[in-house]
């Protein structure tokens, strides 16, 4: 299975014109344009990267394609999505995806850790309507990986009747990147 078509085609399902996408780590761009095929005309993705080069990445992905002006990207940490969607956006988004770790082909030092992505998830439920998806990829074989995925791991178990999972990881690999489909069944407690 190669997870990230997974992600996408289960994504898919959830974009309509008019939707509300977050790329939470935009790395080289691939599911910014993926979301932004999909919104429509009247849709938006939101998209952000800690890293300069991931956002100009992504921006000449969506300038080829015509679509830059369905999004609004931002060089800054997942953990802050709530500054970059509009208000009216807020409670309204159909698609979250987060592909974790580093960048490929950038600095592999630079890495998305637990305490941050404990954060970006926790204002990603908020932002999701219900029924919207929270698509997460975490790969447990790079340096803090592991503590990352255990994190994850223990985030939906502590919010376990708010969604509907579907877990698929390569049960002979012991390396295996792990996606987690979140569909949000319940709404957040104020």
């Amino acid at each position: 299975m190669h997870f990230t078509v997974e992600a996408q085609r289960m994504a898919k399902e959830h974009l309509t014109d008019g939707a509300i996408a977050i790329d939470a780590t935009v790395g080289n761009g691939f599911d910014t344009l993926f979301l932004a095929q999909h919104v429509g005309e009247a849709g938006l993705v939101y998209g952000v990267d800690i890293q300069s080069m991931a956002i100009e990445s992504a921006k000449q992905k969506l300038q080829q394609a015509n679509l830059l002006h369905r999004t609004q990207l931002a060089v800054m940490s997942h953990a802050n999505l709530t500054d970059l969607l509009l208000p009216k956006d807020q409670g309204q988004v159909s698609v979250a995806m987060f592909n974790l770790g580093y960048l490929p082909f950038g600095d592999k030092s630079i890495v998305t850790t637990s305490a941050v992505t404990r954060q970006a998830l926790d204002h990603t439920f908020r932002l999701l309507k219900l029924g919207g998806l929270l698509s997460v990829l975490a790969y447990p074989g790079h340096s803090g990986g592991a503590e990352e995925t255990a994190m994850i791991a223990q985030w939906l178990d502590d919010h376990s009747s708010f969604f509907e999972v579907k877990r698929f990881q390569d049960s002979q690999n012991t390396n295996s990147p792990i996606l987690w489909s979140m569909s949000k069944c319940r709404p957040h407690l104020p």
